[in-house]
């Protein structure tokens, strides 16, 4: 990432979301292979070495997100990517990443179909798994790219948010995403913001866990010259196990409230022509690529119609779809599964509101042809 001035290159999803990490610092992967993920960890295992890092195969997915989450605790930012069957085999460890609060970043390239599914087929079937697919109440921080300057772009940002909140953060292409070439401006060193986790250099009374005012603990690396205790089990600010009621209820609380003090923060979406809009179309990822298209040829048409795309879906950007909704009455959300984000939506929005859901779960993309189509027909 040397020099003064950035540059364009022709990247696949895949490679562009590789560099991103690169260029957020990350120096260490440990991945196994898993169509259609498989280029993340072959661009790794040429560029890492080159610039001091690490590449490991690992033996398995389980084995995969341990390495990151021990490198993560040694300092050192850290990645994974995989694909349906092997991101359910993480969920336990993303877990334990949650309660160690160790800020590593987790690349989920969807494909379809439960089980071992349709591997070459796309899909958007993981949205709920991302938030809940590890067990009882956890922090959890999800981005979706629609393109590859996104591969490149929310990589960088996933790595920030997870050094700063100290969170796990799942970056959620599908793919056509994955796979997709595209022109990726690569910024010049120090043109995009990057962020690393804050290290005190002290610590009152041996507390590791405690809180800052932001709601974020700031445990220190293994091998800094402390002797933190690392547990998976509910801790107090010493970081021991603790079975005393009012201090695992602060755990639990202190653990996810960062999700709500930083509220703001994990507030990202893009949206179009939603000002005055009648009917909004929603959804992410590649399929609110061709929403934005049908939005624009419903406006030509004369209707009031409005797009809009969280790049964070979790947390869900509630607030302002909420501010939309007081003056849309209908809600189309296309997605290639079957109503997962249908679901988040009616929620937000209340049972009096309209919301209809445009589905695809075959491993193929909705055409523009077939959403135009059936947005016209609940039009009607």
């Amino acid at each position: 990432m040397s020099g003064t001035k950035g540059r364009t290159l022709l990247l696949q999803g895949n490679e562009a979301c590789a560099m991103g990490a690169i260029y957020a610092g990350c120096r260490f992967f440990g991945g196994y292979p898993i169509t259609p993920s498989t280029e993340i960890a072959e661009h790794f295992a040429r560029k890492l070495p080159t610039v001091g890092g690490v590449f490991i195969q690992m033996e398995d997915e389980i084995a995969s997100i341990s390495s990151i989450i021990g490198s993560s605790l040694a300092g050192v930012k850290a990645m994974t990517a995989t694909s349906g069957p092997g991101f359910s085999l993480m969920q336990e460890n993303l877990g334990l990443a949650t309660v160690l609060e160790t800020p590593i970043v987790i690349v989920n390239i969807m494909r379809s179909g439960a089980s071992t599914g349709h591997p070459t087929g796309t899909g958007q079937g993981d949205l709920m798994q991302s938030r809940w697919g590890t067990h009882s109440d956890h922090p959890v921080v999800a981005l979706a790219p629609a393109t590859a300057q996104e591969m490149f772009d929310l990589t960088v940002k996933a790595f920030n948010i997870a050094e700063k909140l100290r969170v796990p953060v799942i970056l959620l292409p599908e793919a056509v995403v994955g796979h997709i070439r595209e022109a990726v401006y690569i910024p010049a060193e120090g043109e995009m913001e990057v962020i690393d986790r804050e290290r005190p250099g002290s610590y009152e009374n041996f507390l590791f866990f405690k809180r800052d005012t932001n709601g974020v603990a700031h445990p220190p690396d293994l091998g800094a010259g402390f002797r933190p205790h690392y547990t998976g089990l509910t801790h107090d600010e010493s970081g021991f196990f603790t079975a005393v009621p009012d201090r695992v209820n602060a755990f639990t609380v202190g653990l996810n409230s960062k999700m709500e003090l930083h509220r703001e923060y994990l507030t990202d979406y893009c949206e179009e022509t939603v000002e005055d809009a009648d009917v909004l179309l929603i959804s992410f990822g590649v399929t609110a690529r061709a929403c934005a298209h049908v939005t624009r040829d419903l406006r030509k048409r004369g209707v009031k119609a409005g797009c809009f795309r969280p790049r964070i879906v979790w947390p869900f950007p509630e607030e302002r779809l909420n501010r939309i909704a007081q003056h849309a009455h209908t809600f189309i959300v296309p997605e290639l599964n079957l109503g997962q984000m249908r679901l988040v939506v009616q929620r937000v929005v209340g049972p009096e509101k309209r919301v209809v859901g445009i589905n695809r779960v075959d491993g193929a993309m909705l055409t523009l042809e077939r959403m135009q189509k059936e947005v016209e027909e609940v039009l009607a």
